[in-house]
């Protein structure tokens, strides 16, 4: 990696502008950057760290952001980073802009503008840059790739920090071991680690948990077994849990198969209890059930004792209902015949009431003749009600004509009306489409013009603001003229106070014995003196610097002012002679005209629609009027048939109407004449029948009463008994002569009379025996479904605990190898005797190399005194791996790093720093370094450790190796040419740069 150009805006202390050309200093492979403490030196190189990673090193990146925005820029400035570079055989370019707060273009307040960077590649065969990515994260990837370090790697290994390992020389492992992994990048190392430990306890909770389950199981085995099973004292994850649970669950199967065995047999035994029990209780309930059937049998005998003159009575009024059987179907017939008179007679008072007086006396055979003339006439009207039908079509026919005609002379009346008016509605119409036809034409006009008048105003709104801004251009451009002539001034004066007091200045020179610069005397006998107000070289470039800078304002304020007038120009040339309010006027006048105009072609497709609807209309009107006079021809002829039908149809009718409105009423008046009479001649003859009917039956009843010994039909009629009445009878002798049985057949029973000569049962004893006798057998049964369950859980239980024991064997193989790789990563086993970590293992290693090539510059800076060693021996109780020592040539003996002393710690730490640098490069893969920056530290060194140092770092120039040493040692300045000062300023600071060549022509 080699650095070419750096270009630094608003960054840091420097307010302006500024730019370092690193290839003009790398000439000589050796310079310095140098400046007054707080100048800027460092954000030099923060500036190369934050262009290449986007952030400034170590603690200085706490808080970037505006922070890194310089406080002498100018508001308008944006704070902006440029480093052009060569890596892997690529010339890039990175521009980095951070985020700042800048004013808003419009109104007050201030707004933040987003970070931004740009990546650039130069093509050599185009000789052009082309852009590759604008993507904070794209650059950031693509530069990581490839220089293959991280930003904490480039700060230790090209910005060499000599504080940084002055500490690294005295820290402890720990310390140390920080560093390193953050250069080396060993962290996969510790995820290793960590992953182990995760992994480990993992592996331990899932042993630790089926540890747990596995007691569960045996709670619940203890449980089942009733409290006879002894749990194992193990705890979970402890070995042997598993075969002392297994154990006692085989002792705890074999003492519940025991128990089961014997509640089998305790149940046999009362079950042959229950059935000896049973069967005395069941005897002794039969012999209960005989001695209370016979004392209920002698109990219902003495009873129907008491109620034998009630049967006797039944029965007789029985044998009377019999006798009166014989009378009942002459009764029922009497009473048959009695009723349907009655309702015949009725009948007829009813029907004829409802006829006139002159057929009061009428009998049912003239009431009949009566009817058949009133038929007759009937009969007669029927051709009469059709032709009254016809008459009332007829009437409804020419009805309907009459409202047609109506309906077609309101048609003909509104289309006539309306086509009246067509001529002039089609006319408003094409004159509506036609001037929306001329606005359309218009606004398509006025929209070519807009575009132009636009761009003219703009052009005019430019013109008035660049002359404002010309103006005060012109005025920067005085002021910086007379700036720069005061300043040259200024340094002219100065120049010549220096020249008239030129020879105090060599004479400052002078020494004893030496040749003079001038004459070549070597005796100096008067040497000038500098008086109160002698002039020096640094006063002299000071003001020579002023006027420089003076010169340049002026220049760039005059280039500005160049700019503006060619806009100013340019914009007067679109714009024109008009003032921007004319032209403002007329392309609002234009805005106006052009709307106006779209407006009015809005109502084009409209006025069309309304025009094809109004000649669709017309048509239909048209058609409606033809066909309405159409109608009303034929509707003429059809009218005066109609009048003449009607006229014949109503003198037919006149004679069948008679006295009333209509054939229908005369028909209605004669069907219910005839309807009426028909009802009054059927009752009328009904009534005569019936009362025949009834004489007949009164003579059947006395005679049916009489033989069957009866003084009178009454006597016989009340002995009769209804169907509810017999039947309840019957069914109270029935019941008596059942129950008289009954009772006779308990009675005769032997068994029934043998058990009541007994004494009497104890019922209660023999079933409190037969309870007990229960009571043990569900005992004794629950007794041995408990030990059935028990054995069943235990066997359950005990094989679910196999299954678990099967699944946590290799579980447990596994945990016990993932445990001792983890103690063994951590350094917490036995077996890693040193207590070393993995990560310190890499770590020492990579520190064994750092070690053996710091001590290749370490001899040359000491003389081949000291070297540098890496032990791995624990100190105290720690842990080892990370120990550094020095050997002292010298004595002969090894001590801590810590015992050496200012000068010797820094350039041991210098040592170290160029090592590490060499294998951190190695490490990112052989990433070419050809820019090295080394920080303070050589104020500490005398002369000669000071020309060794340096001459070790002439060694880093081979293969066309650059090396930048910041320091203040004025004593570098001298030996050190090439040089990169920062200058401090109210202003901010500024960077010079002075290369080999430039120093030795201001020599010559």
């Amino acid at each position: 990696m080699r650095l070419h150009r750096l270009d630094i805006t608003a960054f840091g202390p420097f307010g302006g502008a500024q730019s370092v050309d690193f290839d003009e200093l790398s000439v000589a492979g050796l310079f310095l950057l140098h400046g007054p403490t707080g100048a800027g030196k460092t954000s030099v190189l923060d500036a190369v760290c934050y262009a290449l990673y986007g952030s400034v090193p170590g603690a200085r990146q706490t808080g970037q952001g505006l922070t890194l925005r310089s406080d002498h820029a100018a508001p308008g400035t944006r704070t902006e980073v440029r480093l052009e570079l060569t890596v892997a055989g690529r010339r890039l370019e990175v521009t980095r802009q951070p985020p700042w707060e800048r004013p808003k273009k419009r109104g007050s307040g201030s707004t933040l503008d987003k970070a931004q960077s740009w990546l650039r590649e130069y093509d050599a065969q185009t000789g052009a840059w082309k852009d590759l990515s604008r993507s904070h994260q794209e650059i950031g990837e693509e530069i990581t790739q490839l220089l293959g370090m991280s930003r904490e790697q480039f700060c230790q290994v090209v910005l060499l920090p000599q504080g940084d390992f002055a500490r690294f020389l005295r820290a402890d492992a720990e310390a140390r071991g920080r560093l390193l992994g953050r250069l080396f990048d060993t962290h996969r190392f510790a995820e290793v680690e960590k992953r182990l430990a995760e992994r480990r306890r993992a592996t331990e909770a899932q042993v630790r948990d089926g540890d747990t389950e596995l007691l569960a199981d045996a709670h619940r085995m203890q449980q089942a077994a009733g409290d006879a099973m002894a749990l194992p004292d193990a705890a979970p994850g402890e070995p042997g849990l598993a075969d002392a649970v297994m154990s006692a669950a085989a002792v705890a199967r074999s003492t519940a198969r025991e128990q089961l065995t014997i509640a089998h047999s305790r149940l046999t035994a009362a079950e042959s209890a229950q059935a000896a029990a049973e069967r005395a209780l069941a005897d002794v309930r039969e012999v209960a059930r005989l001695q209370q059937r016979f004392g209920e049998a002698q109990q219902r005998a003495a009873l129907m004792e008491e109620r034998s003159e009630g049967y006797r009575q039944a029965l007789a009024r029985m044998e009377r209902a019999r006798k009166a059987e014989a009378v009942a179907p002459a009764l029922e017939l009497r009473e048959a015949a009695d009723a349907e008179h009655r309702r015949a007679d009725a009948a007829r008072a009813r029907t004829r009431a409802l006829l006139p007086d002159t057929f009061a006396d009428a009998g049912a055979a003239g009431l009949a003749s009566a009817a058949r003339r009133a038929a007759e006439e009937l009969g007669g009207l029927e051709s009469a009600r059709r032709a009254e039908q016809r008459l009332a079509d007829l009437v409804a026919e020419r009805a309907g004509l009459d409202r047609q005609e109506r309906a077609d002379d309101d048609v003909l009346r509104e289309a006539d009306d309306w086509l009246a008016g067509w001529e002039a509605t089609r006319a408003g119409l094409q004159a509506r489409i036609d001037s929306a036809q001329e606005a359309a034409t218009r606004a398509e006009q006025l929209g070519v013009q807009r575009e132009p008048a636009q761009k003219r105003l703009g052009a005019a709104r430019m013109r008035d603001q660049l002359a404002g801004d010309t103006d005060t251009a012109a005025e920067q451009v005085r002021l910086a003229q007379a700036d720069a002539l005061a300043l040259k001034a200024r340094w002219l004066d100065v120049k010549e106070q220096r020249l008239n007091g030129i020879a105090a200045e060599l004479a400052a020179q002078l020494t004893d014995g030496e040749p003079c610069a001038v004459c070549g005397a070597t005796e100096h006998p008067a040497p000038a003196r500098k008086d109160a107000g002698h002039v020096g070289r640094e006063a002299e470039e000071r003001a020579l610097a002023a006027y420089q800078q003076a010169e340049e304002r002026h220049s760039e304020q005059e280039q500005r002012l160049g700019v503006v007038r060619e806009a100013l120009a340019a914009a007067t040339a679109e714009a024109g002679d008009a003032s921007t309010e004319q032209l403002a006027a007329a392309a609002d006048e234009l805005e106006r005209l052009y709307a106006q105009a779209r407006h009015a072609a809005s109502v084009l497709h409209p006025a069309h629609e309304e025009l094809r609807r109004a000649e669709q209309e017309h048509e239909r009107r048209s058609a409606v009027r033809q066909e309405a006079a159409v109608r009303a021809a034929s509707r003429v002829g059809h009218r005066d048939r109609l009048d003449r039908e009607r006229a014949a149809l109503e003198e037919e009718l006149a004679q069948a109407r008679g006295a009333l409105d209509s054939v229908a009423a005369r028909a209605d008046q004669l069907e219910r004449q005839v309807r009426l009479l028909t009802d009054a001649a059927d009752a009328a003859r009904v009534a005569e029948d019936t009362a025949q009917r009834l004489k007949d039956a009164d003579a059947r009843m006395s005679d049916a009463a009489f033989r069957a010994g009866f003084d009178t039909p009454q006597a016989a009629a009340e002995a009769l008994l209804d169907d509810a009445a017999h039947r309840d009878l019957q069914r109270r002798l029935d019941d008596w002569q059942s129950q008289e049985a009954a009772v006779r057949a308990v009675l005769a029973e032997p068994d029934t009379a043998a058990a009541a000569q007994q004494p009497p049962a104890d019922l209660a004893s023999a079933e409190q025996a037969a309870a007990l006798a229960a009571q043990r057998v569900r005992d004794a049964a629950s007794a041995r479904d408990a030990a059935a369950r028990r054995c069943a859980d235990l066997d359950r239980l005990s094989a679910r605990a196999a299954v678990s024991v099967r699944r946590l064997a290799p579980l447990r193989e596994e945990y016990d190898r993932v445990a001792r790789l983890a103690s063994l990563t951590a350094g917490t086993s036995a077996d890693n005797e040193r207590k070393m970590r993995l990560e310190s293992y890499v770590l020492a290693a990579r520190l064994e190399q750092v070690a053996a090539a710091a001590t290749v510059r370490l001899l040359r800076m000491s003389s081949g005194r000291y070297t540098l060693v890496h032990s791995d021996d624990r100190a105290g109780r720690g842990r080892s791996g990370l120990g550094l020592h020095v050997v002292d040539a010298w004595t002969g003996r090894e001590r801590d790093t810590a015992t050496l002393s200012g000068g010797e710690t820094f350039f041991a730490s210098l040592a170290l720093a160029l090592g590490l640098a060499d294998v951190v490069t190695d490490e990112a893969g052989g990433v070419r370094l050809d820019t090295l920056f080394i920080d303070e530290g050589f104020g500490s060194l005398d002369d000669q450790t000071l020309d060794e140092v340096l001459d070790v770092l002439d060694s880093l120039r081979e293969r066309d190796r650059s090396v930048g040493i910041v320091s203040h040692v004025a004593d570098l300045r001298r030996r050190i040419h090439a040089q990169l000062e920062v200058v401090k300023g109210r202003a901010g600071s500024a960077l010079k740069v002075r290369s080999a060549a430039q120093r030795a022509a201001r020599q010559g």
